[in-house]
């Protein structure tokens, strides 16, 4: 009989389930160990893409990410509510909103990449380095390939 865990053979041959279920895997374990930093996945990926940029507007960032503007919003006033995030107004342009990270959001940015980086070590604990290393390189060009269309 078919399980969560075990479901049916055609079902946990198709691409769409295992992509699916890897992801739900590591979303759990980025949720516990990020807990303790009191941020989400997803806020991470706020902290990250804004430490990389120089003077990226708010739309930039929600575009880059693939997220609407609403949800974008309700990220960032979550992120400033923390202390992480700040919003200042563009010298150049002051309609424009640019982001950037506060002191205590590149802290906790350090302290997340290394949680994050636990959270992927014990997903893909059953793949030896290399595995892992062509998992990453397979799915990268994935990624690429689809934006670059």
């Amino acid at each position: 009989m078919a399980t969560p865990r075990n479901p049916s053979p055609r079902l946990s041959a198709r691409l769409t389930y295992l992509l699916k279920r890897a992801l739900l895997d590591l979303e759990e374990q980025h949720a516990e160990h990020l807990a303790p930093l009191g941020i989400s996945g997803r806020e991470l990926g706020v902290l990250l893409l804004l430490d990389d940029e120089d003077a990226a507007s708010q739309q930039q960032v929600a575009t880059r990410l693939r997220v609407d503007r609403t949800t974008m919003v309700g990220l960032l006033d979550g992120l400033e509510a923390k202390g992480l995030v700040a919003r200042r107004a563009d010298a150049a342009d002051r309609r424009r909103n640019v982001l950037e990270l506060t002191g205590d959001g590149r802290t906790v940015l350090a302290r997340a990449i290394h949680a994050s980086d636990e959270a992927e070590r014990q997903l893909l604990a059953e793949l030896d380095d290399d595995e892992s290393a062509q998992l990453r390189t397979l799915l990268t060009r994935l990624a690429r390939g689809r934006s670059e269309r």
